[in-house]
Formats: structure tokens, C-alpha cells, sequence
């Protein structure tokens, strides 16, 4: 284990942590006198307006951070990446907060998305591998392109979908941020050590003011910002990422088994009914648990629970037999979909 790069993971949070502590009181009051606030509707949750750009309290540290720590290793690989990372970090903050001010089209949405993933294709976070249990890797050529692009959509959207419920999306982007720098501490990576480190810190501190009763909401501004880092981290670039051939797809996709599968329910659930997979409802998993009774506070715990158990699967994933550890995540998502299909079908019933 390098101890040079655990206290630079440190190092990094603590910053992380007290830049975003120190913003966070600062932009609920910018936002509630620039009035970029989620004011209650048929879909909402809460009762009143509350601020909803908070991913600016830890979207700009996270650029910061990225710009600063590029700019000191910038003769490196490492120091480049992070500036491109941090350039592109900067148009997505831009485009989460445009949307949460003005509501913009899906169709530009989408579109601004979709540029963002080329950019980050062209900026050298690309998926080149995908993960074979039973044997050598994937190696993509061309389809490496399009699944990058799927890639980053999907995991946008994933957090942004999943961020329904006080402290839901802070709460998993944390646990998400610990799976993947385990696996970049032991595989000696300094760039997901950093990325995670980043993500962990502003994330904490968020956390403090967002979870129930959330007194600001992190809105697109900062889900997009956090989905786009977390699949950074997973595509950090072809050269930078020899020698964490485990992490080729498989750890991310089983530390965010919930966000992903509710994004599949909801992209299902959406086409059944024949209208838009952007268009917003209330039929997430949470509404559903919130329908038999559970608190907010509950089910943000419960979910943390059940994530950091996929988290510790992805963990092993990395270190043992994948033959074995696949088929336990494979027997844990499909006790996860039948209790999902439970769970709906019970909210359904209370609904009559």
C-alpha cells in the first residue's frame, strides 16, 4: 500500500471538505436571493421553497481542486487530465445550472449531455474494456465510442433521477466515492485517488446541510457534476489506467446498483406508458417506500445500507475470484429487482 498517496487522499479531502463546508450557508442564501429555488408542485416531496443550486457549494471546489492539483503536476499525464477533467466539469456545472434556473428543453438537455460525453471520449476518459468474469477482457475498437457516450449518459441520469429525497444522492455518491478509491489505493492510482478524494470531501460536507430535513437540494447543478466525475473515474483515460484492468466497468456498475436499476424502472416504466423516459414522475423506488409508511430518514439510511453491501461485493470483485463474486452480485440484484417489483406493486395497491 503507498502511504505517499493515502496521505494525499487525505490531504485532499480535508480541503475538499472545508472548502464545501465554508460554501454551502453562503449559496442557500445566493440562492434564495437569485430565487433559483424548487418550489412545491404535484411531484414534490417538500412543503416549501427550498434552495435548489446547491451544487454549487461543492461543484466550483471540485473544479478548483481539479484546476489547482492539474496545474502542480502539469509536465504529468496525471496533472493534464485533471485540467481536462475540470474544463469539462466547468460546462456541466454551467448546464445543471441553467436547468435549474430556467428548465430547459429535454431535447437540449439531452444534446448538451451527449456533447459532454464526446468531449470526455476526446479528453482520453473513454471505456475501452469491459469486464469478463470468466476470462481475458473486452478489448472495444470502435464500439468503444458510443458505449463511453452511453456510458456517461447513464450515469448522469442515474444520479440525477435518484436524487428524489433528502441526502439520497450525497448519501450514495459517498459510499460510491469510498468502493472506487479502495480499488484505486490498492491498484496505486493517483488520478481516481484524487477524483475520489474530491468527490468524498464535497460530498460529506454536503451531506450535512442536504440530508433530512434538507435545508438546500443539490439539484442539476450538482447531479450531472456528480454523475460525470463518478464515470470519470471508471474511464480515466487508457494510459493513466493500466494495471486496473478491475476496474473496467464492472466495480462502478455494482457500487451504483440502485441508482442504475431505478433509472432501468424508470426508462421501462416510462416507454410502457408511452410518454418521454425524461419526462418526471413519482413512482421512483423511494415514493414507494415513502407509500408504505417508511421516513425520509429511513429510507436514506436504508439505501446507504443496501448500497455499501453492493459496494463491499464490488470491493471483492477486485480482489477474488470473479467466477464466484459475479454470481453473488448477480443473485443480490435479482433479490434487489424482486424486492423492487415488491415494493410497487404494494405502493400500487395503496394507491386503489
Amino acid at each position: 500500500m503507498n502511504s505517499q498517496l493515502l496521505w494525499q487522499f487525505i490531504a485532499v479531502l480535508a480541503t475538499a471538505y472545508l472548502g464545501t463546508r465554508f460554501l454551502t450557508p453562503l449559496n442557500i442564501r445566493f440562492s434564495r436571493k437569485a430565487e433559483i429555488l424548487a418550489k412545491p408542485n404535484e411531484r414534490s416531496i417538500h412543503t416549501e421553497p427550498i434552495p435548489t443550486a446547491g451544487g454549487l457549494s461543492f461543484g466550483l471546489v471540485i473544479i478548483l481542486l481539479q484546476f489547482v492539483l492539474g496545474l502542480l503536476y502539469l509536465n504529468s499525464e496525471f496533472g493534464i487530465s485533471l485540467i481536462k477533467l475540470g474544463g469539462i466539469s466547468l460546462l456541466v456545472l454551467a448546464l445543471g445550472l441553467f436547468d435549474d434556473k430556467y428548465k430547459c428543453r429535454v431535447r437540449y438537455k439531452l444534446g448538451g449531455q451527449i456533447l459532454i460525453a464526446l468531449l470526455m471520449f476526446y479528453a482520453g476518459y473513454r471505456v475501452s474494456y469491459l469486464t469478463n468474469p470468466w476470462g481475458a477482457h473486452f478489448t472495444l475498437t470502435w464500439l468503444s465510442l458510443p458505449i463511453t457516450i452511453l456510458w456517461f449518459l447513464l450515469t448522469m441520469n442515474a444520479i440525477n433521477l435518484i436524487d428524489g429525497l433528502d441526502g439520497l444522492a450525497a448519501g450514495i455518491a459517498c459510499i460510491v466515492s469510498v468502493v472506487l478509491a479502495v480499488v484505486g489505493l490498492l491498484s496505486g492510482n493517483p488520478l481516481v485517488m484524487i477524483l475520489t478524494a474530491i468527490l468524498l470531501g464535497t460530498n460529506l460536507a454536503f451531506l450535512k446541510y442536504n440530508f433530512y430535513p434538507a435545508k438546500i437540494f443539490m439539484g442539476d447543478t450538482g447531479s450531472l457534476l456528480i454523475g460525470l466525475n463518478i464515470a470519470a473515474v471508471s474511464t480515466a483515460g487508457n494510459t493513466t489506467f493500466k494495471g486496473i484492468t478491475t476496474m473496467t466497468m464492472m466495480v462502478p456498475l455494482i457500487a451504483m446498483a440502485i441508482p442504475l436499476l431505478d433509472t432501468a424502472l424508470a426508462v421501462f416504466r416510462r416507454v410502457g406508458k408511452g410518454s418521454s423516459i425524461f419526462r418526471a414522475d413519482k413512482a421512483h423506488l423511494h415514493h414507494y417506500l415513502m407509500k408504505l409508511g417508511l421516513s425520509q430518514k429511513t429510507i436514506a439510511l436504508l439505501t446507504y445500507f443496501i448500497t455499501a453491501l453492493f459496494g463491499l461485493a464490488a470491493i471483492g470483485f477486485s480482489l477474488s475470484s470473479k467466477k464466484v463474486l459475479f454470481s453473488l452480485v448477480v443473485l443480490l440484484m435479482a433479490t434487489l429487482v424482486i424486492l423492487a417489483y415488491y415494493l410497487i406493486h404494494r405502493g400500487q395497491k395503496n394507491d386503489l
